[in-house]
């Protein structure tokens, strides 16, 4: 039996390897064996007092730092371990970033970025000399049957992450210059190493671990609905919401959510002012939602604000400074924002900050009637170089207690997290993220479908994906919406429109209509080239074919029995097959398949 594409990375390049028996092992005794090393604030390795204790349970390492000595010490960090020369450079993996929009691929010798947007370029957060630093997730490949997986299982107060080179990996948390006491410890983040052929099973143990750390925030199904970002923008209307209302209702009633995503606002961080652009009173908008039957969805970017915002202007004691103790100016250290930049952070530590967020996010859960909330700039909220009211706690920690204040006044609605830290989030929203913002362009298409499809693993694990908007209406061909549609259809992620509906056309609002709502299941890929996927709904099994290339190609789907196949978007029948059903699809082109 083939394994899905997430179960087995990078296969095609894998075929071309030499069996390497026994690598596995000797990766992980190397690593067991090695010294780790605790550094200084000043970048020097720690004196002989600082104790690091790394406790094997088989799979599974808890680490702790004890100092030892009479006199307090301030760490940088501490790399747990290395591995130097064991692995190929040739060796393909896959990894983690600590924000949503960082992935990497390749090979140790050729990593390749999934992303446009990365942890180390575009969000400057600072790497070593002559080392890619990755995170949470490392997935190796130093066989064609065999997987190494090393992966974070905690996000509880430190960053865990991997430095990598050609011939090197080494394991590393961020202790952020953190001051140890005599006789005190820091415990850090649970480590599970790990092995196997079957990828599958080594995700199992890896998210049922780290659900032991941190219980997954359930919610009974992905959300399916309509967001008005991807036709409207920040100059979205009280009327365009109306109108799209009026017509889901009437035409695509299965979409129950209804996004006001960004625009209504005056300012960053003012959340419950509305902007004279709206048109209308949100609240009313919000209500009237509901009234109709659905319910009322909002965009918040709770972690930030601008500098003309009434929260910059009446609370700059509620931002994390810089080391002159002024506002941090988000661009002094990392990526500085996409609109009313530069933006500031609201400081998760300080506990004015706690019952500010817990209220404006009460106040739109209870009087606006708000029942999903997607969560953006979230990474804001853990960023580095920045100095906080608790002088002992660290980003994640910061990050943590103010999402923990944010639940606090969202009681049971639906919390998407959005371009956020990854694993600090762990436990903390209902659905995440898993791919860049949607372009009505194929090379975004393409990009964006990559990444969802990479992290499809996650979904009903960790939370619900959302591989963002299903874009139907504009003036590319045919077949690349298909191929669109029927990619998000694999993910069996979250399922929100990003169209005017008013202007679409029957045929894809029968698509939408189809796409709604989603199968809450991933589809399994036969390999890394994501061409032939399954999933099953329901009592039925549903394929997923994707043509990746340019010019058309055959694809082909082995039968078990004799098979009735129908064209799931338009219930068609496209005949009888036994032993093979073989189709052949023009460039950038997809579909689904039903099964019978």
């Amino acid at each position: 039996m083939k394994k899905p594409f997430f179960y087995l990375l990078g296969s095609a390049m894998l075929m071309g390897l030499s069996a390497m028996a026994g690598v596995s092992d000797q990766f992980i005794q190397s690593l067991k064996n090695s010294q780790g090393v605790v550094y200084q604030a000043n970048g020097a390795v720690a004196p002989a007092s600082v104790k690091l204790f790394r406790t094997w349970n088989n799979e599974v390492c808890n680490i702790r730092i004890v100092n030892t000595g009479s006199t307090s010490i301030r760490l940088k960090e501490v790399v747990l371990g290395s591995v130097a020369k064991v692995l190929p450079g040739s060796t393909p993996f896959y990894a983690e970033g600590f924000q949503m929009l960082s992935q990497t691929a390749g090979t140790l010798e050729k990593p390749e970025n999934l992303g446009n947007y990365t942890d180390a370029g575009h969000y400057r957060i600072p790497q070593p000399d002559g080392y890619l630093a990755v995170y949470n997730l490392l997935r190796l490949y130093p066989s064609a049957d065999a997987e190494l997986l090393l992966g974070y299982t905690s996000s509880k107060r430190w960053v865990g992450k991997f430095y990598i080179s050609k011939d090197t990996i080494k394991l590393a948390e961020d202790l952020e210059n953190m001051e140890l006491a005599p006789g005190k410890e820091f415990q850090l983040e649970e480590l599970m190493v790990a092995k196997g052929k079957d990828g599958n099973q080594l995700l199992d143990k890896f998210a049922g671990r780290i659900q032991k750390n941190h219980p997954r925030l359930e919610f009974k199904a992905p959300p399916d609905g309509w967001c008005s970002w991807y036709c409207f923008g920040p100059k979205v209307t009280a009327k365009n919401v109306y109108d799209n209302l009026d017509y889901i209702k009437a035409n695509a009633p299965v979409l129950k959510y209804i996004q006001l995503d960004d625009g209504y606002q005056p300012h960053m961080g003012d959340w419950l002012a509305v902007g004279n652009s709206f048109g209308g009173n949100v609240q009313q908008v919000l209500h009237t939602i509901k009234e109709k039957g659905f319910e009322p969805a909002i965009w918040v970017a709770p972690f930030i604000c601008d500098s003309n915002s009434a929260v910059f202007k009446e609370h700059p004691e509620w931002l994390v400074k810089d080391s002159t103790g002024q506002p941090l100016r988000s661009d002094k250290v990392t990526f500085g924002g996409w609109r009313w930049k530069p933006w500031y952070v609201l400081d998760g530590t300080n506990p004015a900050v706690q019952k500010h967020l817990t209220e404006v996010f009460t106040v739109m859960r209870q009087q606006w009637g708000v029942t999903y909330f997607k969560l953006d700039a979230n990474f804001w909220g853990a960023i580095h170089g920045g100095v906080y009211f608790d002088k002992n706690a660290t980003r994640v920690e910061a990050y943590r207690r103010g999402m923990e204040a944010i639940i606090k006044g969202t009681g049971n609605a639906f919390l998407l997290g959005c371009n956020h830290p990854i694993w600090p989030s762990l436990g903390l929203v209902h659905g995440s993220r898993s791919s860049m913002d949607i372009k009505r362009k194929w090379e975004v298409f393409e990009r964006s479908g990559r990444e969802n499809l990479y992290r499809s693993w996650q979904n009903g694990r960790l939370w619900w994906n959302d591989p963002d908007c299903l874009v139907l209406t504009g003036d590319m061909p045919d077949n690349e919406y298909q191929f669109h549609a029927a990619l998000l259809y694999a993910t069996g992620g979250m399922l929100l429109s990003g169209d005017d509906l008013t202007v679409i056309s029957p045929e894809r609002l029968n698509m939408l209509r189809k796409a709604a709502p989603p199968t809450g299941k991933a589809a399994a890929f036969e390999n890394t080239k994501f061409e032939v996927g399954r999933v099953k709904a329901g009592n039925e099994q549903r394929v997923i074919l994707l043509n990746w290339d340019a010019s058309p190609k055959k694809l082909s789907v082995k039968l078990d029995k004799p098979t009735e196949v129908f064209d799931y978007w338009t219930g068609k029948s496209l005949g009888k097959f036994t032993g093979t059903y073989s189709t052949e699809l023009t460039g950038h082109d997809g579909k689904v398949l039903t099964f019978k």
